[in-house]
């Protein structure tokens, strides 16, 4: 089974100061609950880099397959549990995160929950953004 989801949030900042705030894997912790970020492959810049975003102790390893700032980096999931793609973009002063993902048979009842957590997430994000450094 599949899903595709895709949320937004207006940021007050401009697309490159947004693109970097997304960007900064390490700093990921500070927006993204329960989730640690690291690189563990390449530069974290680059096509072919790869990043370990570990949610509640769950590896998500992932490599970057496109990297086009300031506009959006798309990533393959590489994981066992988590499968699929994601594209993290900026349009204007809106950072939208969709994620194209294989997901386990009990999807439906955790997805309300899932949901829930990027939303809350995203609002994070755009305060992290707007103040980022």
């Amino acid at each position: 089974m599949s899903t595709e989801l895709e949320l937004t949030v207006q940021v007050a900042a401009p697309p490159d100061t947004i693109f970097r705030a997304m960007t900064d894997w390490e700093r990921q912790s500070e927006w993204v609950f329960g989730t640690r970020v690291s690189v563990v492959e390449g530069d974290g810049r680059s096509v072919g880099s790869e990043i370990d975003a570990v949610t509640f102790g769950v590896s998500d390893r992932m490599r970057i397959t496109r990297w086009d700032p300031p506009h959006a980096v798309e990533v393959v999931h590489l994981g066992k549990i988590v499968r699929g793609t994601a594209t993290f973009a900026v349009r204007g002063s809106r950072f939208v995160w969709t994620e194209r993902l294989d997901v386990p048979f009990f999807y439906p009842l955790v997805k309300p929950l899932f949901v829930l957590m990027l939303r809350r997430s995203l609002q994070r994000f755009a305060r992290f953004a707007e103040g980022y450094r």
